[in-house]
């Protein structure tokens, strides 16, 4: 099933996608729910970030082809961090170049999206409290990155959270191929089998140190093959059963 959140001439909400129609959400998303009247075809809607999270957080060097990109040794334990909830943006939405920076990056990631308050889980009860997953781009002003020795500055930029385009409920998260386009080239592909922590070994690690919030968004770290964007770029995450993400690099204004 796919969630959607959108917007259609003077009014929006949460929807179900049924082939090419969006249909109403009737009941609550992190509750129950179920499938409502038709509003309009997909076409004709604007598509907006699937979930407003209270907080993102972001997972460094969990895979093992971008730990040997960047010459890191695999992590024992899951390398934390957090994004705003104000570096969201959604599908189509432009991603502004900070004025400060002069390499911003584009990292492809799959996003989980949780679905009911997750305090001290385990990674063998995590599936219970995902309601989904995303296509996530953790982009990051490398230059700031590198220069500060700590992220916050350089992935908290307003506009460096793209996800979308919808949430998928039905998904194994295993065994996903993950590609990144910029401009229509291929620069990442990898597979989820290439994780260091799994997507039900994340949810369980953070839980116990953080209280998982319903629409909170963990963005599980980027495979090999990052680099940098330029205004005027398109950059597209494709994530094997559930999309295409679709972004462009803008100068701020």
């Amino acid at each position: 099933m796919r969630v959607v959140r959108y917007r259609y001439k003077d009014r929006g909400g949460y929807g179900l996608l049924d082939g090419q129609d969006v249909r109403s959400l009737k009941g609550d998303l992190f509750g129950e729910f179920r499938e409502g009247q038709r509003v309009a075809s997909l076409d004709d809607v604007v598509l907006l970030a699937p979930v407003s999270p209270k907080k993102i957080v972001a997972v460094g060097l969990n895979y093992r082809d971008h730990a040997e990109e960047v010459g890191a040794e695999i992590p024992e334990e899951p390398l934390i961090f957090l994004k705003p909830s104000t570096a969201v943006i959604g599908p189509g939405e432009s991603i502004r170049y900070p004025e400060m920076a002069s390499r911003v990056d584009y990292e492809g990631e799959l996003g989980v999206v949780i679905g009911r308050e997750a305090r001290d889980v385990t990674s063998a009860q995590a599936g219970a409290y995902i309601l989904g997953y995303v296509c996530f781009n953790d982009v990051t002003a490398r230059d700031l990155q590198k220069k500060d020795q700590q992220w916050t500055r350089a992935k908290g930029f307003d506009t460096f959270a793209p996800l979308g385009p919808w949430i998928e409920t039905g998904l194994d998260p295993r065994h996903l191929k993950l590609e990144t386009f910029l401009n229509g080239e291929l620069k990442q592909s990898s597979n989820t089998d290439n994780l260091i922590f799994d997507c039900y070994e994340l949810v369980g690690f953070i839980s116990q140190i953080m209280t998982l919030m319903p629409g909170d968004v963990i963005a599980t770290g980027t495979p090999s093959g990052i680099g940098p964007m330029s205004v005027g770029d398109q950059v597209d995450v494709v994530i094997e059963g559930i999309g295409t993400l679709t972004n462009y690099v803008t100068a701020v204004e």
